[in-house]
């Protein structure tokens, strides 16, 4: 997803998570383009087709992911995981800094 443009990248998982697909995203997405992500599905949600989006966002908790300088400072790693998926079939149950805990289902 690198080299695609922000509305390339929400329409790429969007159309993943149409057919029933959840997306992970290593890098995640800017501030900008979740809420693009966001703006763009609310205008396709259909009750009887598509039902929307759940997404979350985990900050990567490993230190070699930081600069030296951030470690020093006490900053945060800017990288994350960003899981997206169809809001009927994935409901998180628990989020903490170092587990994920999801229910998903197959409808």
């Amino acid at each position: 997803m690198e080299g695609l443009t922000g509305m390339e990248k929400i329409r790429l998982i969007l159309d993943g998570v149409r057919d029933g697909n959840i997306v992970i995203l290593e890098e995640g997405l800017s501030p900008d383009e979740e809420s693009k992500l966001i703006e763009v599905t609310m205008t396709e949600i259909n009750p009887d087709e598509f039902s929307g989006i759940e997404i979350e966002t985990y900050p990567k908790s490993d230190a070699g992911d930081q600069t030296l300088l951030d470690r020093l400072m006490g900053r945060e790693s800017a990288q994350k995981l960003t899981v997206i998926g169809p809001a009927n079939q994935l409901q998180t149950l628990h989020k903490d800094e170092t587990l994920i805990s999801a229910l998903v289902s197959r409808k």
